[in-house]
Parts: structure tokens; C-alpha cells; sequence
């Protein structure tokens, strides 16, 4: 073998130990996992309310909502949204507003022009 072959091995194992060092280093600390946390389960509850708003809005008004007016919220553990009717001169509501605790897995207050629909 060649010294120049040994030199070209010498700095590959350097490489090579380097990759490995720093593949085997990569933990996140205690505060990233916390912050992955809580955004993990703002994106849950903000998704759980998503989905089962509209569905309660449309069972109570018969109109469909899509996209909130307004959004209120801890980050942590609960989400408001608000809705402004889109056919209240022909007979719709005016205001709709849902709010879902994480806690409760579910919605625990809705509000169809200031009338509690549910009320947990």
C-alpha cells in the first residue's frame, strides 16, 4: 500500500468518525421536546375544532360555515372560533362562536347569536 493511499484512508476514517459522532449526538434537548409538545397539541386541538365546529353550526343553523372569522385561544388548552353568518338578513345567524377544551376532547360551549346551543 501506498503512503498516499494510507493518507486518503487516514482522512476517510476521519470522515467516517466525524458522521458517526455527530449522528450518535443528536438528542433534542428537554426544552425542544416541549416546544414540539405544545405545538403538537395546538395542532391537535386546534384540527379537533376544525372538524367538529361546523358539523355542530350545521346541525343547529343549517348553514354551512367554512372558514372562521376569528380565532382565540391559550395555545394550551382550549380554542375558540368565531364565525360571522354569511345570510342573516335572509333568515341565518348573525354570530356563531365554538369553543373546544382539550381537556373535555370535545366541544364545551356553543353560541349561535349569543343562544348557548351546548353548554359543558
Amino acid at each position: 500500500m501506498s503512503e498516499t493511499m494510507k493518507v486518503m484512508l487516514a482522512v476517510a476514517a476521519v470522515f467516517a468518525a466525524g458522521f458517526i459522532m455527530v449522528g450518535t449526538n443528536k438528542q433534542q434537548s428537554k426544552e425542544e421536546m416541549e416546544a414540539a409538545s405544545m405545538i403538537r397539541n395546538y395542532v391537535a386541538i386546534q384540527t379537533m375544532a376544525s372538524q367538529k365546529c361546523p358539523v355542530e353550526i350545521k346541525k343547529a343553523t343549517g348553514e354551512q360555515v367554512f372558514f372562521p372569522s376569528e380565532t382565540v385561544s391559550d395555545k394550551e388548552t382550549y380554542i375558540t372560533l368565531k364565525w360571522v353568518g354569511e345570510n342573516s338578513k335572509t333568515g341565518g345567524f348573525k354570530t356563531a362562536s365554538c369553543t373546544l377544551k382539550a381537556a373535555l376532547g370535545g366541544i364545551s360551549e356553543l353560541l349561535i347569536d349569543d343562544k348557548a346551543i351546548i353548554k359543558k
